[in-house]
Parts: structure tokens; C-alpha cells; sequence
């Protein structure tokens, strides 16, 4: 619980930073480099759209 004032709230941040992280994360390992390039291209574009940056 490092820099956490309470267990409620490591909870509630690691709960949206896990949504997040499975949003840019991808399985590289299984994928050429051109496809993952334009997923993680996508992925930006999208999280740029959604934060209005």
C-alpha cells in the first residue's frame, strides 16, 4: 500500500488502472510488428478521443 492513505483507495485505482493497462497492452509475442504498430496507434487515438487531449 505504498503512498495509499487506505486499502479503499488502492482498490479503486488499481481497478481503473487495470482496465486501462489491458487497453494498450497487447500480446507482442503473438503478432507481426506492422499489426501491433497500428493497434497500439489506434489505441492512442482512441485514448486521445476519449480524454479530449
Amino acid at each position: 500500500m505504498r503512498r495509499f492513505k487506505s486499502a479503499g483507495q488502492t482498490q479503486r485505482f488499481l481497478s481503473v488502472h487495470g482496465v486501462i493497462l489491458n487497453f494498450f497492452r497487447f500480446s507482442r509475442h503473438r503478432m507481426r510488428s506492422e499489426n501491433y504498430r497500428r493497434l497500439r496507434a489506434r489505441a492512442f487515438e482512441a485514448w486521445s478521443a476519449a480524454t479530449a487531449a
